[in-house]
Formats: C-alpha cells, sequence, structure tokens
C-alpha cells in the first residue's frame, strides 16, 4: 500500500483494455483443449503484404536500419502526400506529413500539443478506449458524449454546440471514445467541471461502431468548432475500409484539422507499429520536437517497408482484401440480427458490429463470459467502449474468415437457444 500511494493518481483512473482480458481469458481455454472463434480482437487475419515483406528484407539486407528524423523518411511522407492526392483528391504538403510509432504515437503527440491541465476533449461514447487515456495522462479531461443511432453513432455540430464550455480546445471526432474509469467524464458535468474545453475528436469509420460521419455533418462539425476557436482532431485509422460510399478524407473540408492514419488496418501491418499525422504546418516543428523526446523516431525497417505500401501490386493486394472484409461484414450483420442482437445501424466500414445484447443480458460483462465459456466464441464487452449503454452492447470483430464466421454463428444460435 505504500509503494502504491508514492504512484502519479492518474495511474488508478486508467481503466484496463478490457478486450485484452477476454483474449486471455480465450487463450486459458484453448489451453486447455477447448477451439474458440476470435471476434474480440481488432486486428486483421491477413498477413502484411508480400511486397512490404520483400521491401523490409531488402531494406534490412542493405543496413537500413538507423534512425532516421523524427518526423519520418522524408520518401515515405512524400508517398503519403501522394497517396491524398490519388485516393482521397486531397492536396497535402508532404511536409505536413508526420510519420509515427503507431497511430497510437500521432494521438499522443496531438494531445501533448494541445492539451493543458484540465482542459477538455469531447468525444463520442462510445468510442474507442484508449484515448481518453491519452487525454487523462496529459492531466486534461476527456467528456463522452453519449451517441446512438440517430447520429449514426457519431458527433453532431449540435452535440458538440451543446456541450462546449468557453475553454473547449479541440474536438476528436471518431466513433470510437472512451471507456469506463474514474477521470472519463459524462458530459454536463458541474459548472466548475466544464470550465476547460479545448477541442473535439472524431473517428471516422469508428471503432467500436464501424459508422462514419456524413460529410454535410462533417462540415457542419468543422464551422462549429471553429467558431468556437477550438481544434479538431480526426482519426482516420479506418478510413481505406471504407464499404458503401467512397472515402473523404476530412482534410477535404479542415484543411487545419489534425489528422491521424495507421499502416495496421488497411495495409495489414499492425506488429509494426507505423502511423502517421498531418497536421497544420506551423505546428509541425513544434510536433517534431516532442515527438525526438518521446521516442526519437518511428522504427526504421517499418518504414522503409512501408515504402512499397503505395505500389500497384500491394494497393491491388489490399483493395481485394477490403471486398473480403465487405463480404465478412454483409455474413455477420444480418446473421446477427436474425438471432435476435439489435443492430440498427448497418457498419459502413472498419471491421466491427456494435451490438445490443440487451435481450439476452443485463450486464456485457457477464454476457460475453458467457458466451466465451459456454459457446467457444469470444467477443468484447461494451464496457470497453464508454459508459452510455455499455452494458447492453457487445462488439464483433468480422477479422476471420467466413468459414470461422459462419461456425461462430452457429455455436451462438445453439447458445441461445436457436434451432
Amino acid at each position: 500500500m505504500e509503494s502504491r500511494a508514492r504512484l502519479a493518481a492518474r495511474v488508478a483512473e486508467i481503466a484496463p483494455f478490457h478486450v485484452m482480458e477476454v483474449q486471455t481469458a480465450a487463450r486459458v481455454l484453448e489451453a486447455a483443449g477447448r477451439t474458440v472463434i476470435h471476434m474480440e480482437i481488432g486486428e486483421p487475419d491477413f498477413p502484411t503484404p508480400a511486397p512490404v515483406l520483400a521491401e523490409a528484407q531488402r531494406a534490412i539486407a542493405q543496413g537500413g536500419i538507423y534512425y532516421t528524423s523524427a518526423l519520418g523518411l522524408p520518401e515515405l511522407r512524400e508517398a503519403i502526400a501522394v497517396h491524398y492526392a490519388d485516393h482521397y483528391g486531397v492536396a497535402v504538403d508532404a511536409e505536413r506529413v508526420i510519420v509515427t510509432a503507431g497511430s497510437s504515437a500521432a494521438l499522443l503527440l496531438v494531445n501533448a500539443l494541445l492539451v493543458n491541465r484540465d482542459d477538455r476533449i469531447l468525444l463520442a461514447d462510445p468510442g474507442y478506449p484508449c484515448t481518453r487515456h491519452f487525454i487523462r495522462i496529459l492531466e486534461g479531461e476527456p467528456v463522452g458524449i453519449p451517441v446512438g443511432p440517430a447520429s449514426n453513432y457519431q458527433l453532431t455540430a449540435e452535440l458538440i454546440e451543446q456541450n462546449w464550455s468557453p475553454s473547449t480546445r479541440g474536438v476528436h471526432v471518431r466513433a470510437a471514445g472512451p471507456t469506463q474509469g474514474a477521470n472519463y467524464a459524462p458530459s454536463g458535468g458541474s459548472a466548475a467541471a466544464r470550465a476547460a474545453s479545448v477541442g473535439v475528436l472524431i473517428a471516422s469509420p469508428s471503432n467500436p461502431t464501424g459508422t462514419s460521419i456524413a460529410r454535410d455533418e462533417m462540415q457542419r462539425v468543422v464551422a462549429t468548432v471553429a467558431q468556437r476557436g477550438g481544434r479538431l482532431i480526426v482519426d482516420e485509422i479506418y478510413l481505406g475500409l471504407t464499404y458503401d460510399h467512397a472515402p473523404r478524407s476530412a482534410l477535404e473540408i479542415a484543411d487545419d484539422a489534425f489528422v491521424i492514419s495507421s499502416f495496421s488496418k488497411y495495409f495489414n501491418m499492425t506488429g509494426w507499429r507505423l502511423g502517421w499525422l498531418v497536421a497544420p504546418k506551423h505546428h509541425v516543428r513544434d510536433l517534431e520536437k516532442l515527438a525526438q523526446n518521446l521516442y526519437i523516431s518511428p522504427p526504421t525497417p517499418s518504414q522503409r517497408a512501408a515504402l512499397a505500401c503505395f505500389r500497384p501490386d500491394t494497393l491491388a493486394i489490399v483493395e481485394e482484401r477490403r471486398q473480403a472484409f465487405r463480404a465478412r461484414r454483409d455474413l455477420l450483420v444480418p446473421a446477427l440480427r436474425e438471432l435476435g442482437f439489435g443492430i440498427p445501424v448497418t457498419p459502413d466500414g472498419g471491421f466491427f458490429v456494435y451490438a445490443d445484447c440487451s435481450r439476452f443480458c443485463a450486464d456485457s460483462e457477464r454476457f460475453c463470459r458467457d458466451v466465451l465459456e459456454g459457446a467457444g466464441v469470444a467477443v468484447t464487452p461494451g464496457i470497453d467502449f464508454g459508459r452510455h449503454r455499455a452494458n447492453a452492447h457487445v462488439r464483433f470483430a468480422y477479422t476471420i474468415g467466413q468459414a470461422k464466421i459462419e461456425e461462430g454463428i452457429a455455436r451462438l444460435a445453439r447458445f441461445l437457444g436457436h434451432s
């Protein structure tokens, strides 16, 4: 206890990542001889594309293993800028592109740049669980705003207006918001608690809901944040995995937004720990200083490998895989609805389904435990993603092949008493 008392208070306020605990429990069952259908982890089952692996091997063989600039390899920054022009129709100066040690590092850099003690960042609830912790680590206050089917599980300009306070400086637009934890302040707190707001953070498409923010609503969000002198942070990690409409970057609308992306999802490079940030040019030097001190530089072999991501042969591979993800979604969503899960909005991106399980249980964590033990299917409880109706929801990841999805559905049907 005495040792614990010496720790920073913020440590006690960081909630565990429940999805990892589900995975651990699943591995225990597997070690005991059970088979488990893994639908808990948001990691593509596809391997890193062969051209990327070959480029990594070539670079390492030639000795390309030394530190790079904290901003990343110039040729990779240029390649990312060209990718925005080719795929999203957005002109981005390569000098604004910062290669990072995963998208998590990009989120950390932006929050370190913008968030002072007690500053508030508005986020969607439900949302990605780690986002709020970055804010809290920097002594800021993540403010979860409940969202649901009516807003496509995304923040809207109206919600931002309702929850803005004089000190709000940023908005994180990603349907991936915070999880439960003592530090996660729901909207509508006391006047004192609302005295320091700084921005909005949005994710589109989002984790856990797989939904996107519509272009016209994004325009309204951008205008609302700008009118209040705030900063907009947009998580576009899943933008490449968009299914029902053309992917559109927020940079098309908000040239001064901080836009975060990653090589992990669309390019299947999760373990390579490589992402990027597009920032306003006048902030690049300060972000560079932060990167120099926080992690020196992104991993060099990963950067060399990523140069092959934008080659035609690699793009053909990942586009084929995107269509496979879409087919998996089209298999899973109607099957879950048939079993009685509530899915009022069909996810249009990423590889997640956020499903209402309240018909079966009032405690999503218990439901996930029972499903794992009784059916051998691993899914993630909604408590990982926020407070708003968290116990009524679970998240399914369709990051496994169709045969395994079909087996998982069959197991769930038997467990839930369907013939």
